[in-house]
């Protein structure tokens, strides 16, 4: 199973978390949501081969944390991955969205400079200005819109870009996000939970809950839960594989080719 989108730092027990996705030999990205929690987030996937710390600024928090750019670029050297980050143009964040632009901008610049990441991408009510941001960075990497919940327009467009696709059981329990699910390129999807953010059925969502969305994925696709599957790892390898590994980067316990792509 594959969760590329998870805020392991955040669970109630984020070490017993990390331990039962080493157990169920799941493939994680933790992302950060600030760069001074890189560190602490980055020590729960010491030694396991297939969990990987994205390093993030969170657009909901860009105004209180602009002053860890500084700290974003010396940290970039050190992971592959970067996320989350993104635009937020919820009503309440409205006050901070040129600094939510410039660090934004900021990020995929130094991702360029850098050699290109793999982004996991924030985009609420802000596809649009996303993708004109992405395109205007065209060498910052490959970019991962996490639970996309724009227009199929903007849909489309994100697609014409070369954008790939997170999602997840709880935007999967809605009919808008199936609809638009359905018409993702499905070699560019991966499955994620957002957890413990994302919730279904009032519950959180734990890394191993994204079990709950491959039996939707192949109702959409008309096809058994094993070619879901097949076709997720497929992604991930294609994914893992467009851009180099991290700086020190090894293998851990458990060590098993896409595990360890990161």
């Amino acid at each position: 199973m594959i969760d590329l989108h998870a805020h392991l730092d955040l669970y109630p027990d984020p070490v017993a978390t990390a331990d039962e996705c080493i157990e169920r030999d799941l493939f994680v990205l933790s992302v950060t949501t600030t760069p001074s929690a890189w560190a602490g987030t980055a020590a729960l996937a010491r030694g396991a081969a297939k969990i990987r710390t994205a390093l993030g600024l969170h657009p909901q928090l860009a105004h209180e944390r602009r002053g860890e750019l500084q700290l974003f670029d010396e940290l970039l050297p050190e992971s592959r991955y970067v996320g989350e980050i993104g635009l937020d143009g919820g009503p309440e964040l409205k006050a901070t969205w040129e600094t939510q632009r410039h660090i934004f901008d900021e990020i995929l610049r130094m991702c360029g400079a850098a050699g290109g990441r793999i982004m996991t991408i924030h985009s609420r009510r802000a596809a649009g200005p996303v993708l004109d941001a992405l395109a205007s960075r065209s060498d910052a990497g490959v970019a991962v819109l996490h639970w996309f919940s724009g227009t199929r327009r903007e849909l489309k467009r994100a697609v014409d870009q070369g954008c790939w696709f997170s999602v997840g059981p709880a935007m999967l329990a809605g009919e808008r996000g199936r609809g638009l699910v359905a018409e993702m390129p499905r070699d560019r999807i991966l499955t994620e939970t957002d957890g413990p953010f994302a919730q279904v059925e009032g519950r959180s969502l734990f890394p191993w809950d994204v079990a709950k969305a491959e039996p939707i994925l192949a109702d959409l696709w008309a096809v058994d839960e094993g070619e879901v599957r097949g076709q997720l790892l497929a992604n991930l390898k294609r994914l893992t594989t467009r851009i180099a590994p991290e700086r020190g980067s090894a293998p851990g316990r458990g060590s098993s080719g896409v595990g360890c792509a990161g």
